[in-house]
């Protein structure tokens, strides 16, 4: 769990972290915030029914990519998570987003980061790898 925290510590004080799917052979990237550490795990959510949201169900090996002083590496896979105490706790953390995805989080989809490594670079060295 220490190295799940350190990873979601540095994606929190980052901000915005930077999505990839896959779609057929294409890969796709977007822009994402909303993270959660929850039962020890990190949580993103995606809003409902959405290219990344099918793209996930299709393949659920994705990477994500931050930058905050050094650079976070993530390759995992997305485990969706139906459970409503999880969209509740993303919605007590950001509640701004209440109005798009309802007072609970009922139409979040919420995933947690399974078997992951996480890599982080300063300039180009690796830094340090952790997985969880």
């Amino acid at each position: 769990m220490e190295a799940a925290k350190k990873v979601y510590d540095f994606l929190e004080d980052a901000k915005t972290f930077y999505l990839a799917t896959v779609e057929g052979d294409q890969p796709r990237v977007r822009p994402y915030g909303a993270m959660l550490f929850f039962e020890g795990k990190i949580y993103i959510m995606a809003f409902g029914q959405t290219n990344a949201t099918h793209q996930i169900a299709a393949n659920p090996k994705a990477e994500i990519c931050a930058f905050k002083g050094k650079t976070l590496r993530i390759e995992c896979k997305l485990v969706k998570d139906e459970r409503p105490e999880v969209g509740k706790a993303m919605a007590e953390k950001m509640p701004s987003l209440k109005p798009l995805f309802g007072e609970n989080g009922e139409t979040a989809m919420m995933y947690y980061l399974s078997d992951a490594t996480a890599s982080f670079f300063k300039l180009m060295e690796l830094d340090e790898t952790v997985k969880f």
